[in-house]
């Protein structure tokens, strides 16, 4: 990466080339999985909930990596794309199973009955499995499955989960009602349906989950008995000279600017400052090309793409 100011902010135009984007932000976007560099002891609580067919539950900070786990387990192991379930406060576990919509059906009814429309009387158009859904179909190898900052969820969702967890099944009352007894519906992250029979969905493989946390709040007992559980350590400095190298194909010098820019995140991360260490990596790109800023730049690009996540 060479340092240019693209933008100078005199008013005069002109056009600027910009230079080939970090990899991290290079599209269409490739899986990062293999770059990933675990941390000890997390590649023992991951052979653990895959032998033992239980979501892997991963605490830590914003940015320790957390997400990235299923993507190295799922490229490694060769299982199919991951499925992401983005948990919010307004989540519930119905929209992770399916999803129908009942107001679309009614409208094209009636738009069908105004003669406006064709019969609307069928219900798979309306119909599209979630990706907790997708992830309990039948199949011959575990889906991978990553349901994201579960703590930002309802405080019921956890142990709403319980029965699904445990079972491997659930129902779509929708379709147990339907007069047809099979239905084909749309999964999730394809146009490819399913079969529904009598409105049941049960797995035959346990797919391989991967729950995240940024420790917002504690779960119930029941639903922690039921993970396997693993608290993202913060990064050391080796640590991040190895995702540094996986990720820019670079090696940090022991000293120059760089290497005290990797000191002090570091012990930034030690003192408990909430930062993420994609910032970092950020910082490294931009100020490891063969065209730097001068001092006063540097001092102020550090600043600004290492700022605090929180509190300030």
């Amino acid at each position: 990466m060479v340092w240019k100011a693209y933008y100078r902010g005199d008013g005069s135009v002109h056009e600027a080339n910009l230079d080939p984007p970090p990899p991290w932000r290079a599209f269409p976007r490739q899986p990062l999985g293999l770059k990933f560099q675990p941390p000890p002891g997390l590649t023992t609580a991951v052979n653990a909930a895959l032998s033992l067919r239980r979501p892997l539950l991963l605490t830590g900070i914003p940015g320790s990596g957390k997400s990235t786990v299923i993507e190295s387990v799922a490229q490694e192991l060769r299982l199919e794309p991951v499925l992401r379930w983005n948990v919010t406060s307004r989540s519930e576990l119905k929209d992770a199973l399916y999803r129908y919509d009942v107001l679309g059906r009614i409208h094209a009814q009636q738009l069908a009955r105004a003669g406006l429309g064709e019969a609307a009387d069928e219900i798979a158009p309306f119909m599209q499995l979630g990706p907790l859904g997708t992830a309990l179909l039948p199949s011959g190898r575990p889906r991978a499955l990553l349901i994201d900052e579960i703590d930002k969820g309802d405080l019921d969702l956890p142990s709403d989960l319980l029965n699904v967890l445990e079972g491997g099944e659930y129902e779509i009352p929708e379709l147990v009602r339907y007069r047809q007894e099979r239905v084909s519906v749309r999964m999730w992250d394809t146009d490819e349906s399913w079969t529904v029979e009598r409105g049941k969905v049960a797995c035959t493989e346990f797919p391989f989950i991967v729950m995240t946390s940024n420790e917002e709040r504690d779960f119930p007992p029941a639903f922690l008995r039921r993970c396997i559980r693993f608290d993202m350590p913060p990064a050391t400095e080796d640590d991040i000279r190895r995702i540094v190298h996986a990720h820019l194909a670079m090696d940090v010098p022991e000293t120059g600017p760089l290497a005290d820019l990797v000191k002090d995140f570091t012990n930034r991360l030690r003192a408990g400052k909430n930062l993420a260490v994609d910032q970092l990596l950020n910082a490294v790109f931009v100020l490891s090309g063969t065209s730097l800023p001068d001092e006063a730049q540097r001092t102020a690009l550090v600043d600004i793409l290492t700022r605090e996540l929180i509190g300030a």
